[in-house]
């Protein structure tokens, strides 16, 4: 009955969450993660029975041997439709049944038989017939037939000990599990609680989430400097910044150029300075050695070759270089002077704070959209808030959690009484498995004191008292067996019937969900709907809604809102449409006036002293000559005399040299070089004026796709949530799986079939054992008289019956 009641309460359920709605198909979006809390419930998904399941196994290999027919599910439907008539189809339900019928025959007729046979034997040994008389015959092979009714008796009572031990075992796994039906009817309806009162748990959950989608968005929005000012920025970069940086470096080259003009033009003034003191002193020098070559010792033989070696040398003391033919570079340095009256750093440090500025000029001109944008989001954030309180659950939640309240009750009233029965039947169980159990103790009794107290010596009339009380309880077993052996069948057979056809038409049908499949058959329960569960839930019963996927879905633990096929009903994402919220916010963003066409990256009087730098003649000058003569020695020979003057000058010569080569390397191609500056600095600007609206677009665009994609994402989730997750259906599934597969298959009927299996296999092996026990009580027990063996005088030899002078 809770079964019944929770399924039909989430039918119910699902039934009045129509006004649910629906939420618009969404890609993922980065930075948010939601996630449904999972519900964690108490019942089991599988029940165990432990080791005694290898038992009900052997009871159901045998079922099956004696039933192997399939499940006619032809005759359910005729009776779920009201159309089976048993005068015509009998023969089908004897043709399923024939086994158990056959059974059940075969019981009814030791039923009825074996009081007949125990009371006709009764007076057959009361007229000293059946072996009712005390008398024993002598045979050649009766220590063989003795020892063969022993052990005989010996396995059958194994056998019937084994039957026995079935039946205690089945009547205490039984009682025990009658005891654990009320733990597991409280965890299911516990389940069911915890469904339906966390069902507007989790909405109101999802829909709370909207929160942190709507701060997100905020957080990006204030943030819009950063994102979509910095996303402009970053696109126009590379366009932008090369340009910068070169005219950056053309202005620091316009300074190291003068400073080399300068060096270069200094240095050449102090060598033609040092040059003219240089000649002074070699002429002096070269006037000095002519008087002393005119001494009368150079004409001496071996002076004179001397003085005329140094006469021919005095030419290499003129100066070797020509400074007086450089030009002076003085025109060059005015014109560069010229130049750097401009500051060109200063300009170009105020492009790059004209586009850096882009950002901030963004976030300035956006304030307006920022607002609409959050009031627009506000407003669909009220929407949602309204969701919960449009949705009519809370009243409904509150009936169904009382049908729920009035089933535990019911169950709790109720399940006292079953404890109360099943005591009862633990009882009557109990008592059948004793008396059984004193049956075959007396035939293990028998068997001991008559196997032990046997003396093979002792004439039938002079057995000892230990063996003869072993035949005695022999008899006694027999006749317990007699007296209630048929009551014990008249059980096996009753619990067997049951037992039986409960394990073959619904445990077994609904383990394998054949019990599903006839549900299933269009029109069977209702004649105008095709589908019956989709006519009760959707009211439209051409929808393929079947009992079996629905319990297939609910063990999977699915969503309600999928597992009953609810967007037959309602469409949940037309419920929350944020198309027309996400359309206009598109527009906004796609529409955004950001004006930042006014950015300078540099001005006329920077261009213009570009040009001035490219015209100032420093790529004019004659770079070859300067290096020429910069390349020669100071003199045609290297004097000590003038060694230290010869070192400043050739120090002097070198700076000058690598200067003249520093800016040779500068102004080479100046021209190109600023002209190529000042191209793509033009196309920088034309860049700037022209396209940058076409990249505030983009930009725009994909900051508003992101914006937007934060609450896609949101409702996606939500969505997924309500089909898939919210009102997940295990506990029904798992409900309808304790009330029928844990409570009526494990807990009763697997226990009872394996109660009768034993209880009969040792009832049957009576007939058996009560047949050997007769026999094998005749060599227990003291007779009253015995056939004794005498030798004639004649050699025949004969016998006579010799009575005992002892009474029994």
């Amino acid at each position: 009955m809770a079964l019944l009641l929770g399924f039909l309460l989430l039918l119910e359920l699902c039934w009045d969450t129509s006004a649910l709605g629906p939420l618009s198909s969404t890609k993922g979006s980065d930075g948010l993660e939601f996630e449904l809390p999972a519900t964690n419930y108490e019942t089991k998904d599988s029940n165990q029975a432990g080791p005694i399941s290898v038992l009900f196994q052997i009871v159901q290999v045998f079922l099956q041997v004696v039933q192997p027919h399939p499940f006619p599910e032809d005759i359910l439907r005729k009776i779920l439709q009201k159309k089976f008539d048993f005068s015509t189809d009998y023969d089908k339900i004897i043709y399923y049944e024939i086994g158990i019928i056959i059974c059940a025959v075969l019981g009814l007729l030791f039923v009825i038989l074996m009081p007949l046979v125990g009371f006709c034997f009764g007076l057959c040994r009361c007229c000293n017939k059946c072996g009712g008389e005390m008398h024993q015959r002598q045979k050649k092979n009766g220590a063989f037939l003795r020892k063969y009714f022993t052990v005989s008796l010996l396995v059958i009572c194994i056998f019937i000990s084994v039957g026995i031990i079935y039946g205690f075992v089945a009547n205490h796994h039984l009682r025990t599990r009658i005891e654990k039906t009320r733990k597991l009817a409280e965890s299911n309806l516990k389940d069911l609680r915890t469904l339906l009162i966390g069902t507007p748990a989790q909405i109101n959950y999802v829909l709370s989430q909207y929160a942190s989608t709507k701060e997100k968005a905020f957080s990006d929005l204030d943030n819009i400097k950063s994102l979509l000012g910095g996303g402009i920025h970053d696109e126009l970069r590379p366009k932008v910044i090369p340009v910068l940086d070169d005219i950056k470096a053309m202005a620091e080259a316009i300074k190291e150029t003068r400073e080399a003009l300068l060096n270069v033009n200094n240095t050449l003034k102090e060598l033609k300075m040092s040059t003219a003191q240089l000649n002074t002193s070699l002429s002096d020098v070269k006037r000095n050695l002519e008087q002393s070559l005119n001494d009368p010792m150079c004409s001496v033989p071996p002076v004179a070759t001397t003085c005329n070696n140094i006469r021919m040398s005095l030419g290499q003391l003129d100066d070797n270089t020509n400074l007086g033919q450089l030009p002076s570079l003085d025109k060059q340095i005015d014109n560069i002077n010229n130049v750097l009256q401009t500051d060109l750093s200063s300009l170009v440090q105020k492009g790059y704070k004209s586009f850096n500025d882009i950002p901030e000029m963004v976030q300035n001109q956006t304030t307006d959209i920022v607002s609409d944008v959050k009031r627009t989001l506000n407003s669909l954030g009220s929407d949602i808030e309204n969701m919960s309180e449009q949705i009519p659950i809370q009243d409904k939640l509150s009936d169904f959690i009382g049908y729920i309240n009035d089933t535990e009750t019911y169950i709790h009233r109720n399940l006292p009484t079953l404890e109360e029965y099943d005591s009862y039947r633990w009882l009557g169980g109990l008592i059948v498995c004793c008396l059984l159990t004193l049956i075959v103790v007396f035939y293990y009794l028998g068997l001991m004191c008559g196997t032990f107290g046997y003396d093979r010596h002792a004439t039938p009339t002079r057995r000892g008292c230990v063996s003869n009380t072993g035949g005695i309880f022999l008899m006694v077993g027999v006749g317990i067996s007699f007296l209630f052996c048929w009551i014990l069948m008249t059980i096996v057979v009753l619990t067997f019937v049951i037992g039986g056809n409960m394990e073959k038409l619904v445990c077994e049908p609904y383990q394998n969900r054949k019990l599903f499949q006839i549900l299933d058959t269009p029109y069977l329960l209702n004649e105008n709907w095709k589908y019956y569960l989709s006519g009760m839930v959707l009211n439209k019963p051409d929808i393929n809604l079947t009992f079996e996927q629905v319990y297939s879905d609910c063990k999977e633990n699915k969503g309600i809102y999928s597992t009953l096929k609810l967007e037959n009903t309602y469409n949940i994402s037309e419920h929350l449409n944020i198309q027309e919220h996400a359309r206009n916010l598109s527009n906004d963003f796609k529409n955004m006036n950001v004006n930042i066409d006014n950015i300078v990256l540099l001005d006329a009087a920077g261009r213009k002293n570009l040009m001035d730098f490219s015209s100032s003649g420093v790529d004019t000058i004659d770079y070859n000559v300067y290096l020429a003569e910069m390349g020669k020695t100071p003199t045609k020979v290297n004097l000590l005399s003038f060694a230290d003057d010869l070192d400043t000058k050739a120090n002097n010569l070198s700076t000058i040299n690598q200067s003249i080569k520093e800016l040779q390397h500068k102004s080479s191609g100046l021209r190109v070089k600023v002209a190529n500056i000042l191209s793509s600095l033009d196309s920088a600007q034309d860049f700037l004026q022209t396209r940058i609206s076409s990249v505030i677009v983009k930009e725009s665009s994909k900051y508003g796709n992101m914006i937007i994609g934060y609450f896609e994402h949101y409702l996606q989730w939500v969505k997924i949530s309500i089909t898939e997750q919210i009102a997940a259906c295990k506990p029904v599934a798992t409900a309808l799986d304790s009330a029928v597969d844990v409570f009526l298959c494990s807990y009763i009927i697997d226990p009872m079939n394996l109660f009768w299996f034993g209880i009969g296999k040792a009832t049957i092996f009576l007939l058996p054992a009560i047949i050997f026990a007769v026999k094998l009580a005749k060599y227990y027990r003291r007779m009253d008289s015995e056939d004794v063996y005498d030798d004639m005088e004649n050699g025949n030899i004969g016998f006579h019956r010799h009575h005992s002078t002892q009474t029994v």
